[in-house]
């Protein structure tokens, strides 16, 4: 299957240095890109990205994306943003259930699997996180805990389950640096895959990221096993440089 290459820009980005880092990464996206590419940026910066894409050839075939979204429809909810707003404006992906968003705004397995519902149902497809604290995984409990982090997705959306991404994004490793070994990833990636299948017959069709600082170095290694699909890319995403290297080593 073609690889997913999906930034996320995290609280960063302005209007002037995003018209220089999607200009770049406009120039060095060629026609024969391997990967689907996707930018998940702050609204702020939606409309600003539907402008430069119109501008420039090369961020055609970059799908925008959106951080989060809302688990309710519509209503008052303030500081939320629904389905229909992403969509409205031409939001391909919503991340859902990023370890910060679990950490810093209590999000539990429940309300995840209710963003990614609300995703769905607006024809977007989300890109749900799941991984483990460093705790978790000296203990043992990586596998548990993912497993149980996935469960109450496909318990929701079992029936579409086919459209998700899922991103492994081991705790540990996001901006510290660190990344698990390239063995860590790809057993917890079939243990993944092995879930899925479990509950589709199409399991194979799901693309599950690597998002424990995937970089320019690292990421052909990555990138070659057989259950890594592409990865979510934090930092390394605010750099066109080490960004288009990244999508060069997708297959």
């Amino acid at each position: 299957m073609t690889q997913l290459i999906a930034g996320n820009w995290k609280m960063n980005g302005t209007l002037d240095a995003n018209v220089a880092l999607l200009g770049a990464l406009a120039a060095g996206l060629g026609p024969q890109t391997p990967a689907q590419v996707a930018v998940c940026i702050p609204a702020p910066y939606w409309a600003q990205f539907r402008v430069l894409a119109a501008q420039h050839p090369g961020l055609k075939a970059v799908a925008l994306g959106a951080q989060d979204v809302s688990a309710h429809a519509s209503g008052a909810y303030t500081g939320e943003l629904s389905a229909a707003m992403l969509k409205d404006f031409g939001c391909r992906y919503a991340i859902v259930g990023h370890s910060e968003r679990r950490q810093y705004h209590g999000e539990t397995d429940a309300v995840v699997a209710a963003k990614a519902q609300q995703a769905l149902a607006h024809g977007m497809t989300p890109i749900v996180c799941l991984g483990e604290t460093l705790e978790q995984r000296e203990a043992g409990q990586t596998f548990e805990v993912v497993k149980r982090q996935l469960a109450a997705v496909i318990h929701i959306n079992g029936h579409c389950i086919n459209e998700i991404v899922v991103a492994y994004e081991p705790i540990w490793a996001i901006g510290t640096g660190k990344t698990a070994s390239i063995e860590q990833a790809q057993e917890v990636h079939a243990r993944l895959r092995e879930q899925l299948k479990a509950a589709s017959a199409q399991a194979e069709r799901i693309k599950i990221l690597y998002g424990g600082s995937m970089n320019a170095g690292n990421a052909a290694g990555l990138l070659a096993q057989a259950d890594i699909d592409g990865g979510l890319i934090g930092g390394a995403s605010l750099k066109a440089a080490d960004f288009l290297a990244i999508i060069g080593a997708a297959r």
